[in-house]
């Protein structure tokens, strides 16, 4: 009896074999799939047509040039025709000074911004969940979205006559107190809180619009449960709105990991002076007074493709750590 029933099973496996192997001969091409898939939704891809040219031509295109950190560069020679030198620009620029420096002040100030920055939206969006009255929600909200939308230029402008000694309302303040007034802007010591904190309070408002839009995302009936549970409204934030909104504030956190050594470069410009180099300089600042002002083209995009690829360790370090631990991630 066991005869028949191993002959019946192998010739079960072959069929099934065969079958497969007579749908995959059926089955189209991938080439023919793309192919039927761009028919029926050609109407989207020709909307994300100006989008895609936009990032070939302003994106993908200047990468031609970053060969130039790998060569003696030349404007008249021109990037093809300019001579390989290999790894001779990194090691120019670690062996600088200047650039150690401005890296060193770059994740200083990272790190600060980092710290001190990223935790203010999320009580931003905490505590104005907690206003019940609309009127003062919104007006609240306003204000403290509001210097998102203002210049820089203005921003710095702001800042710097804050700051001055003379007719600063900060000075004016200290005067009251009997002291001395005091210059921050050309204190070195002073560049790194004024900074940190003039992005806190030109960021920190508009970046909780993101959190806000998480908190909005939470089941009524979660809350409608802890009420009935007898829980306060800061156990419910802690308990409910948090773990919520977790999620998006990982992700948030691993862009915002990723943006470390992209310090605000238009602010930093505005603001420092030689005075304050040592502690105000990073690593925008060089690769703009190497590149443009000292024109040392190559030695700055080997600064730059550094700081590129720091950038990039950094966002996938991130996200790896995150998706191991919290299964939460980018990609």
């Amino acid at each position: 009896m066991m005869e028949p029933d191993k002959k019946t099973g192998g010739s079960t496996e072959l069929l099934v074999a065969e079958a497969g192997e007579a749908l995959r001969d059926r089955r189209p091409s991938r080439l023919v799939r793309v192919g039927d898939h761009l028919k029926r939704e050609w109407q989207l891809y020709l909307l994300l047509l100006p989008t895609i040219i936009w990032l070939l031509v302003f994106l993908y295109k200047p990468m031609y040039g970053l060969q130039i950190a790998f060569k003696d560069y030349s404007v008249f020679r021109g990037v093809a025709g300019s001579p390989w030198v290999g790894l001779e620009h990194f090691y120019t620029l670690f062996g600088n000074d200047q650039f150690l420096r401005a890296l060193k002040n770059t994740i200083i100030i990272s790190f600060y911004s980092l710290l001190f920055g990223f935790p203010m939206p999320i009580l931003l969006a905490l505590m104005f969940n907690e206003v019940l009255h609309q009127t003062f929600k919104k007006t609240a909200q306003t204000i403290v979205y509001l210097p998102h939308f203002i210049s820089s230029v203005i921003i710095a402008g702001i800042v710097i006559t804050a700051f001055s000694p003379s007719a600063g309302i900060v000075n004016t303040v200290m005067g009251w107190f009997g002291l001395e007034p005091i210059y921050f802007l050309t204190k070195a010591e002073w560049f790194r809180p004024i900074f940190v904190g003039t992005g806190i309070w030109q960021e920190a408002g508009f970046q909780s619009i993101v959190y806000l839009a998480a908190i909005a995302g939470i089941s009524p009936t979660l809350y409608e449960s802890a009420v009935v549970d007898g829980a306060s409204r800061l156990q419910m934030m802690w308990k409910i709105t948090l773990p919520s909104i977790l999620p998006t504030i990982i992700i948030m956190l691993i862009i915002r990991i990723g943006n470390m050594l992209e310090v605000s470069f238009e602010m930093i410009i505005l603001l420092y002076q030689p005075a304050t180099y040592e502690t105000a300089d990073v690593v925008n600042t060089f690769i703009y007074r190497q590149g443009i002002q000292g024109g040392q083209y190559d030695l700055a995009a080997a600064a730059g493709l550094f700081n590129a690829v720091v950038a990039f360790v950094l966002v996938m370090t991130a996200n790896t750590i995150s998706k191991r631990f919290s299964r939460t991630s980018l990609w």
